[in-house]
């Protein structure tokens, strides 16, 4: 980890951002898909802690394959934090579409359920007048390791500049449910799905990684190697990083030499 890293400062600066974040939009408050893992939990927790559980909203969105414990642990976690919640079933939209879901088609089929699950967010946040919170970390960020346009989306997003580590840290600091520290991080796409497992390498490693790469600057495979990172790892991790570049930008346009449009236009009197 960051030696530099400082989880109370971290844990002031996200909650600060939430509540500004809200002010400023003069919403009502947020809504958040709780998927009963750490890092939903952990973004609900510091929402909660900035903007109280009356202004937080969670969505369960389970589908007919999820395991039992994307339910259970998002419910312990509701409880824990006192908010409302209501639980939406995504497995007739998604059947509707795919007739059967099977290896030929499992990661469709994953990126269908995150855009199912992103559009009842949005669609649940403007019938309450809110904004969606986002759950994802700097980790997958980078890596390119989530849905574009299905849970990358969000009106603000309070963990993106935390590794995966650094969740697990804020976490433990938050007290959240024991169930969700200890499981292994997964977007429960299929059974038995597991991020680690379908990357190839380890968070911790990862973002060990990353953190040279990309904080420090450092692309020498050579240095790294003597750092003790496997080359196998460094190339998985720099592949998956220059492939999914573009889930890090906003579309490209086609530029013809107009200004940009600024967020907000004041006239004069």
């Amino acid at each position: 980890m960051d030696s530099s890293f400082d989880p109370d400062k971290a844990i002031s600066t996200i909650t600060r951002f939430i509540a500004d974040q809200l002010g400023r939009s003069g919403l009502n408050g947020y809504v958040i898909g709780l998927s009963g893992g750490i890092d939903s939990a952990l973004s609900a927790a510091l929402a909660v802690k900035s903007v109280g559980p009356d202004k937080l909203f969670g969505l369960l969105m389970p589908y007919r394959m999820s395991s039992e414990s994307s339910v259970t642990d998002a419910l312990e976690l509701v409880k824990q934090l006192g908010i409302d919640h209501r639980q939406v079933d995504i497995s007739p939209m998604v059947d509707a579409y795919f007739s059967k879901i099977n290896d030929s088609n499992a990661v469709r089929a994953g990126n269908k359920m995150a855009r199912e699950r992103m559009s009842v967010l949005y669609d649940i946040a403007y019938e309450m007048n809110r904004l969606v919170l986002g759950t994802g970390n700097r980790s997958e960020f980078c890596l390119g390791y989530t849905t574009l346009h299905g849970d990358s989306a969000c009106s603000a997003n309070p963990l993106e500049e935390l590794y995966k580590t650094e969740v697990r840290i804020l976490a433990q600091k938050q007290g959240l449910p024991e169930s969700i520290l200890v499981k292994p991080p997964s977007a429960d796409l299929w059974v038995d799905q597991t991020d680690e497992g379908e990357i190839g390498v380890t968070y911790e490693v990862i973002d060990r990684l990353l953190m040279r790469i990309i904080d420090d600057s450092v692309t020498s495979i050579s240095q790294l190697e003597s750092e003790g990172f496997e080359a196998k790892s460094i190339k998985r991790v720099v592949s998956l990083l220059n492939r999914n570049y573009f889930k890090r930008r906003p579309p490209d346009v086609a530029s013809l030499g107009r200004p940009a449009v600024p967020d907000r236009i004041q006239l004069d009197n």
